[in-house]
């Protein structure tokens, strides 16, 4: 088989093309997820714990050079003087999104399981219906076929006694 004819197999199949959608949308929403964190709750939580900003949150592990004017609170001042630090609020603001994501999609999923789940429940009582219908009979034909019943079951008995033998 030729690499083309391959790849194109490949590629063809529903997996790959899931996988595909799924990274695009997983980028789409990756950038929702940043913006509702900036945007939204860490201003939310900054007014909340007293005008909290996450993102000027470092430890300063260098000295900062001689001639440096900026504030020593501002990260990304300090950032560009080239001051050797740890940005653990960047790591906060990222754990947040992640916790974030990770809620979205959780519920997401619990909902597609859930709808999945009914959907089978109902489909799995539609084939049980269907497969033993309820169909109403006449009262007369069901005497009958016990009737019929205990026809069977009773040995035949001669009905004229002058036929037998002695």
């Amino acid at each position: 088989m030729k690499l083309g004819s391959e790849f194109k197999k490949f590629i063809a199949r529903g997996n790959v093309i899931d996988l595909a959608v799924g990274v695009v949308i997983g980028a789409a929403f990756s950038g929702i997820i940043t913006q509702l964190t900036q945007g939204v709750l860490m201003p939310l939580i900054g007014w909340i714990f007293g005008d909290i900003d996450f993102s000027n949150w470092f430890l300063l592990l260098g000295e900062v050079p001689d001639g440096y004017e900026g504030a020593l609170d501002n990260y990304e001042q300090l950032k560009e003087a080239g001051v050797a630090m740890i940005g653990y609020g960047a790591l906060l603001t990222a754990l947040i999104n992640f916790l974030i994501v990770a809620l979205a999609l959780f519920v997401l999923v619990r909902s597609v399981n859930r709808v999945t789940e009914e959907m089978q429940r109902k489909q799995a009582a539609t084939e049980d219906s269907s497969q033993n219908p309820e169909v109403p009979t006449d009262p007369q034909l069901d005497v009958l076929k016990k009737i019929l019943a205990e026809l069977k079951r009773e040995p035949a008995t001669p009905s004229d006694p002058s036929s037998t033998s002695h």
